[in-house]
């Protein structure tokens, strides 16, 4: 009870968890790692990854980054991609939480 942490120890629910949730069907899953792999292959991968290069440099300095995300969409990089040549610059925030 030191450090009020929401849902932990202060403003807890009181009714039970939500029931029902989405659940994704697995053929549709399939299907969407089929396209994401027939994209993935349908692209430069020299050129995916000099945009990938491109953006991590760019993002450990000061400059905008808006130009250079569109030119790694252009050369077809996913958003996972260029969220991960992001995160190796910047890192991935992890909440503490003390009890």
């Amino acid at each position: 009870g030191e450090q009020e942490v929401v849902g932990v120890n202060v403003h807890k629910l009181e009714e039970p968890p939500p029931t029902g949730l989405l659940k994704v069907n697995p053929d549709n899953e399939r299907a969407q790692v089929e396209r994401l792999t027939r994209f993935k292959a349908d692209r430069s991968a020299t050129a995916v990854a000099d945009a990938l290069d491109a953006l991590q440099q760019r993002a450990s300095g000061t400059e905008n980054l808006m130009p250079t995300i569109v030119d790694a969409v252009r050369a077809k990089a996913t958003v996972g991609e260029i969220a991960d040549s992001m995160r190796a610059v910047f890192g991935e925030y992890k909440e503490e939480v003390v009890i």
